[in-house]
């Protein structure tokens, strides 16, 4: 067997090394502003963090964006995106790999853009938001009319023009900014405002909304094609028409509005019609109505003498009525001198049947009944009251039967409750102790472990710490001035030293460790920087 020969390089373990590691690649490089491709996102985890990768042509690095950060985004990232990245570079010693951890995120130029516009387009029309069948017309003639834009710009002056022009009506202007960070929020709260204006508020309720900005890059319309904007158009229970740059510009709430206009000039020739062509067009039809109704009145008059031409003559209807009413004249004083006859008649025979003799019958057999019946009721009273009386003494019987057998079950119960309260008692010193005794093992390995991490493990191989006068760490022989006062710390103690020399320079190397003789070069651990 080959002997080992002993060597002077210092040992390290894994996790110094890859500290060491961590420092350097953290001290090197810091905040780095990266540009590729998002590969492998999956959306965030179970914790709330983002892991990918950045890759281009050449190489990848993994990439991680904390779950607070990730909330903070506005721009978030998206699987096949070029983005440009800012963050600091760092090392996990878990899998000994290097990586970015992302504190910003922005698209990579207008081609990420009009991907990222794609891919929302898509995501809305599937879940039904740019649905045709949903859109509203818009009112014929509208009392108020909602603008949202920026208060300073050409857009609304063109807007009010426009409505002057054509038919004047009562304009709520919603002041917001229509571009830069902050504009979708507004926009979309600016929606949802005015939908939430009630026929008790102070401010009417518009009738159509129109949502207007002039021309601009894709950069500067970007805010019309967020999410919240497009929904807040969507849930908007007022018409809204979309005039969002020029004829050739395109954005997201165009699609979700009821109605897209070109232009903000053309969005206010939509609200409105034109003033002098619907006065010509009422008088016309008021000329069309009034002749309409005199032919209608003419018409009804021909036919109302028609109908009386064919009308017989009122005496000659009245003539047959007549006769029959002279007729029932005569007949009556006959008719009332028999019918009060027949009422005589049915008097006198009631008045018979009333004789004092034949009410003295009817009430004494009267009489017999009721006695009758209360003697009945005595009788059945009685019976009843028995019956009920043999009821309840059954009732009584099995009821004291009962609780005899309830009494001797819950006794049982007792019995048994005690029995297994012994048995737990009887084992609860056991339990006890076999909880201390694991307790006890988990603390003692706990100790170890933080024996074996602490520094004072690694003083114990034969290593020194050196301290400064004032007790700071020192990591590099550059920062030592001869006559600096220093502390070495050993594992049994701490001694006091003066430095002597002169300093090495801060871009030197140290100087290699004499290697023993009979040791050939190239052996050992070697040095790591």
């Amino acid at each position: 067997m080959t002997d080992v020969v002993p060597s002077n390089t210092p040992e390290i373990s894994v996790s110094d090394l890859s500290a060491a590691i961590k420092r350097t690649v953290e001290d090197a490089f810091g905040y780095v502003r990266l540009r590729g491709e998002v590969s492998g996102f999956k959306g965030p985890s179970g914790s709330g963090h983002c892991y990918f990768r950045l890759k281009d042509e050449g190489a990848a690095i993994e990439a991680v964006i904390w779950k607070g950060t990730y909330g903070r985004l506005k721009f978030k990232p998206q699987e096949g995106l070029e983005v440009i990245a800012t963050g600091r570079v760092t090392t996990f010693p878990g899998s000994s790999k290097y990586q970015v951890v992302i504190e910003s995120l922005e698209p990579a130029g207008v081609g990420a853009l009009m991907a990222l516009l794609e891919e929302r387009r898509r995501k809305l029309a599937a879940e039904g938001l740019f649905d045709a069948a949903r859109k509203r017309a818009l009112p014929y003639l509208p009392q108020v009319i909602g603008v949202v834009t920026s208060p300073t710009g050409a857009v609304i002056r063109d807007i009010l023009h426009r409505l002057a022009d054509r038919f004047p009506r009562t304009v709520l202007v919603w002041p917001v900014r229509v571009q830069g960070e902050g504009s979708a929020a507004e926009v979309a709260a600016a929606i949802r405002g005015f939908n939430a204006i009630g026929p008790d508020d102070d401010l009417p309720r518009p009738d159509v909304i129109i949502v207007a900005r002039g021309g601009g890059s894709l950069e500067d319309l970007w805010g019309f094609n967020e999410e919240i904007v497009v929904r807040a158009a969507f849930d908007s229970a007022i018409p809204l028409i979309s005039a969002v740059g020029h004829e050739t510009d395109t954005t997201l709430i165009d699609f979700a509005a009821d109605r897209r206009a070109p232009t903000p000039t053309a969005a206010a020739e939509m609200a409105v019609p034109v003033r002098a062509d619907l006065v010509a067009e009422t008088t016309g039809l008021g000329r069309r109505l009034a002749l309409s109704i005199a032919r209608g009145m003419e018409g009804r008059r021909t036919e109302l003498r028609g109908a009386a031409r064919a009308l017989p003559d009122a005496e000659r209807l009245l003539e047959t009525a007549r006769q029959r009413l002279d007729t029932a004249s005569e007949r009556l004083p006959n008719a009332l001198a028999a019918n009060a006859s027949a009422h005589r008649t049915r008097l006198v025979r009631a008045a018979g049947r009333l004789a004092p003799a034949l009410l003295a019958g009817r009430i004494a057999r009267s009489r017999d009944r009721i006695d009758t019946l209360a003697a009945r009721a005595t009788m059945s009273l009685a019976q009843r009251a028995e019956l009920r009386r043999q009821a309840f003494t059954t009732f009584s019987d099995r009821l004291s039967r009962s609780l005899g057998v309830y009494g001797r079950t819950q006794a049982d119960r007792i019995a048994r409750s005690r029995e297994r309260l012994d048995n737990l008692h009887a084992r609860a010193p056991r339990a006890f102790a076999l909880i201390l005794s694991r307790s006890r093992d988990r603390l003692a390995g706990a100790d170890k472990l933080l024996a074996a991490l602490s520094y004072q493990g690694v003083l114990a191989r034969g290593f020194a710490l050196v301290r400064d006068g004032e007790g700071r760490p020192l990591r590099s022989a550059s920062t030592i001035t001869p006559g600096m006062a220093l502390a070495l710390e050993f594992a049994d103690g701490r001694v006091r030293a003066t430095a002597e020399g002169e300093a090495p320079p801060a871009a030197s190397k140290p100087a290699r460790a004499a290697e023993p003789k009979g040791r050939k070069s190239g052996e050992g651990q070697g040095r790591l920087f």
